[in-house]
């Protein structure tokens, strides 16, 4: 066992009189040593109730003969960041959650490794993690938010900002917003539409990481604690048969992911999140392969914000794997790869069937013959930029209109909220990439500011930076190149006219190549926005959003 470096022979006393102080008995030692990764904390809702999920876990691994040992990860709530210089902390924790548990695990030479998330970074910084470390390891997450309900309609974290956006354009009272604010977000979990966390925990089911129901079983359910508890079992299993993330993480099971991806329309920032875990796994995504994949995957899901279904009516008519075994249907997904189940794709999806087709449409009836996840390139974007396409009205599939360009979030909230953006427009918001930002902040208040003012289905948002899961309507980010080194979209000047094709995966500035050529000789690059700190050396080491925005020493 990997642990006996710690626990075997004569020079490991040292280390084994530390053992003892604390209270752990010879027996506990004679087992593996399991960590449990806990992302519990008090301050986002999605991770309150993980202390009660870590000791389903520890129940779990003490029963099937291990050593249960907890230590931390921290998390941001992308919500509560939002809006302000705390959302420039929200992307960079990914790397830092990744980096220490590295050093938690690796420095106390843990057997395996059950990891508990459930927020926007903290499940990919974990899976990462569990590539890096490649030790036997089972994902078990907090949990989805059940959605709350507001004048006797479902509704979620979206329909909160939106409403502010409302109040703003003068269409919602503030009793109304009130209303919401009480109701919106009724139980600890994972907000409750297919946001980023929901999305990634639904991938870590996918990909073959975590156990059936890790995406979409209800924080709040008794169930998500047996789930658990079999999470704690399993990893036994894993361990005794020497499976590891690098064995479920191949190119095959990533190919899977986008699938699924696609199929269920998952946030834009899982083509953040999955080059960056597949880099750690030794396996180099290409965006283009999203596209590939796209155009032969049905969107068999809209829930919110494309729609008005949400995690709990995905995880009654049969999750994620009653999804898979629909787009299984069409041979679409590689089933002979070995899972943390300690079974193979189509072992597991064998059976699972779909038990709402309102919810999960069928393969032969989708809402769109392709999937929710377009990759655009351009003149603008010629290393790529990534849209929600089945959160996009059909009308805004194609736009056309002038640019108005803004060198930060704040300007542009100011400017929408002030009623100086008009039908037509293309409102770009630029310097807010990884770089630039720092940190690639989410632009989910302009985009819910827009919806809310009823501009949704007239006005185009593009950025170097990046939108919530919560984020809907032509909202296009992740432009790559970024403005902090020079991209196009640093070149875009107000009024030009930008074009936009999500059919045909295009976005272009309608500027001469050589008047940009002309613009880029007089640019000159701005000011870092933060010089010192963690931002500081984040930015000095972040590559482009089309990498994954990936740290590399330079």
């Amino acid at each position: 066992m990997k642990s006996d470096a710690v626990k075997k022979g004569m020079a490991t006393a040292p280390q084994r009189s530390l053992f003892n102080a604390l209270g752990l008995t010879e027996e506990e030692l004679e087992k593996p040593l399991v960590g449990i990764v806990s992302s519990y904390n008090e301050i986002v809702p999605g991770h309150m109730n993980i202390d009660k999920i870590v000791e389903a876990v520890k129940i779990g691994v003490a029963m099937a003969g291990g050593t249960p040992i907890v230590f931390p990860a921290i998390a941001v709530c992308d919500g509560i960041a939002m809006g302000h210089i705390g959302m420039k902390y929200s992307l960079v924790t990914r790397d830092l959650i990744a980096d220490s548990t590295e050093c938690m695990a690796t420095a106390h030479q843990f057997d395996a490794l059950v990891m508990v998330p459930n927020c926007d970074k903290n499940v990919p910084g974990l899976l990462m993690a569990a590539a890096r470390l490649n030790v036997p390891t089972v994902f078990v997450s907090g949990g989805p938010m059940l959605a709350g309900h507001v004048k006797g309609e479902k509704t979620s974290l979206s329909s909160m900002f939106e409403a502010v956006g409302a109040h703003a354009a003068g269409k919602m009272s503030e009793e109304d917003v009130d209303d919401y604010v009480c109701n919106a977000c009724p139980t600890c979990g994972s907000c409750s539409g297919m946001y980023t966390a929901n999305s990634m925990n639904c991938l870590t089911e996918a990909i073959g990481m975590g156990l059936q129901g890790n995406g979409t079983i209800p924080a709040v359910y008794s169930q998500r604690l047996k789930l658990a508890k079999h999470a704690g079992m399993k990893v036994m299993e894993l361990l005794e048969k020497n499976i590891r993330p690098k064995d479920i993480l191949t190119k095959e099971a990533f190919e899977n992911a986008l699938t699924i991806d696609m199929a269920l329309g998952c946030s834009t920032n899982t083509m953040l999140h999955l080059p960056a875990i597949a880099h750690e796994a030794g396996v180099e995504i290409n965006l283009d392969i999203a596209n590939q994949i796209s155009a032969k995957t049905p969107n068999l899901c809209h829930l919110a914000p494309a729609g008005h279904h949400y995690m709990e009516e995905l995880n009654e008519a049969g999750g994620i794997y009653a999804v898979m075994n629909e787009l299984n249907k069409k041979g679409l997904l590689h089933t002979d790869l070995i899972t943390a189940t300690g079974k193979t794709v189509g072992e597991n999806i064998k059976g699972c069937v779909n038990r709402n087709q309102e919810i999960i449409r069928p393969i032969e009836n989708p809402y769109s013959e392709t999937g929710g996840i377009a990759v655009l390139r351009g003149n603008i974007a010629p290393d790529s930029c990534v849209v929600k396409r089945s959160a996009v009205v059909p009308e805004m599939m194609q736009h056309e209109g002038p640019a108005r360009v803004f060198d930060c979030e704040e300007d542009a909230i100011d400017a929408i909220k002030g009623g100086k953006i008009v039908a037509g427009d293309v409102v770009v918001i630029r310097y807010e990439g990884p770089k630039g930002g720092p940190g690639m902040r989410e632009m989910l208040n302009p985009t819910s500011a827009i919806a809310g003012m009823g501009l949704g289905s007239s006005v185009a948002l593009i950025t170097d930076g990046r939108f919530s899961g919560a984020s809907r309507g032509a909202s296009i980010g992740h432009v790559s190149p970024e403005a902090a080194v020079g991209g196009p979209i640093a070149l875009i000047e107000e009024g030009d006219i930008i074009s936009i094709n999500i059919p045909e995966n295009s976005i272009n500035v309608k500027v001469s190549d050589e008047e940009l050529a002309m613009r880029k000789e007089n640019w000159t690059p701005k000011e870092p926005k933060v010089k010192t700190g963690y931002l500081a050396r984040y930015a000095s080491m972040v590559t482009s959003a089309d990498r994954g925005a990936i740290l590399e020493i330079s």
